[in-house]
């Protein structure tokens, strides 16, 4: 799930301790607790990702079950998308035949396949430039601090270069993944290329360095919004390894250099790892998403748990398979309140 209509908050939640040991209903309730939060009508909850955990006065918590307290405090991370947009994506899977156990967040997806946990614990940015949104993701102390979705990506690079070279889109796209260059000094002045016109007129050639002069202010742009959203969230200064950029649209020469000129820090390009077989083809950050979401239904099924919180657990299963997690979780309910 992406898109414009994401929006996110952290929140926290504070419940009392039953029989004086963290349980999993208590983890249960302290997360419902801090998701009760305000939203608009056209929003659900789509994530409720723990940061820590309070027990008392001990903080930093990470791992709460089975501890002694009498007070349970969760720091999370809320994740809200439109009604709708969750509703048209159902629509589209089950057409196909299929059925959705689950919906995650996009750049959540990716941080799975391409992320290391040092990375995650020392602090760093995650960039998913895709075709129609470039979606952030910030990870500080091994959780998610910050997620944020920027309205800019590939569709407009590929549209300015349709308007500037004067060409169909379809081709503008093919001449962006083949020749285009984010930054014009890594471009030779002598290479040339074939741009084709539009109608029955015969194809143009065009320098690579003028392309890449078309491709470059768009970069820039969106890395100098990256730049404003990252002091926005107040995190610029505590991710000290750096961005790390994926999606298809990162993986244009020039854009890892044009990013460190920007933000003055490391930038690497993120590939899917952790996967065996067909390594040439899945190591490229176009599947970084996908190989994202392998990972995090592989460690759910490991679990036995959604890792989204309870808001997500029977969300998209049918009746059946929802009645026995429901029945559990009002039994457990009773049992502590009665």
């Amino acid at each position: 799930m992406a898109g414009n209509h994401i929006r996110s908050l952290n929140s926290h939640g504070i419940v009392a301790i039953r029989d004086r040991e963290v349980s999993s209903a208590d983890l249960e309730r302290v997360l419902d607790a801090a998701q009760a939060v305000a939203i608009p009508a056209d929003q659900r909850v789509l994530h409720t990702l723990p940061q820590d955990y309070v027990i008392d006065n001990q903080e930093g918590v990470r791992e709460p079950l089975g501890m002694s307290g009498v007070r349970l405090e969760a720091k999370v991370h809320v994740v809200t998308c439109a009604v709708n947009a969750a509703q048209n994506i159902e629509k589209c899977v089950r057409r196909c035949g299929l059925e959705i156990d689950d919906i995650i967040l996009e750049q959540l997806a990716s941080a799975y396949s391409v992320l290391t946990d040092d990375e995650k614990e020392l602090g760093v940015c995650l960039v998913d430039i895709g075709g129609g949104t470039t979606d952030i993701a910030i990870f500080t102390e091994g959780a998610i601090r910050h997620t944020a979705v920027i309205p800019i990506a590939g569709d407009q690079v590929t549209n300015d270069i349709a308007m500037a070279l004067r060409t169909p889109t379809q081709y503008a796209e093919e001449i962006k993944i083949r020749y285009a260059c984010a930054l014009a000094k890594l471009a030779g002045a002598g290479e040339t290329i074939k741009v084709p016109s539009v109608g029955d007129r015969p194809p143009r050639e065009l320098s690579r360095q003028a392309l890449a002069e078309v491709v470059e202010p768009r970069y820039d742009e969106l890395f100098t919004l990256i730049q404003a959203e990252l002091r926005r969230s107040g995190y610029e200064d505590l991710i000290p390894a750096g961005i790390v950029l994926t999606g298809g649209t990162s993986k244009m020469e020039g854009a890892v250099e044009l990013a460190e000129e920007i933000f003055h820090m490391p930038v690497r390009l993120g590939v899917p790892h952790g996967v065996k077989g067909l390594g040439d083809v899945v190591r490229n950050p176009i599947y970084s998403t996908g190989v994202g979401l392998l990972l995090y239904g592989l460690q759910k099924q490991t679990d036995g748990i959604s890792l989204s919180g309870p808001s997500n657990r029977d969300s998209y299963r049918s009746d059946d398979e929802a009645k026995a997690p429901l029945f559990e979780r009002l039994q457990a309910w009773v049992k502590g309140n009665f």
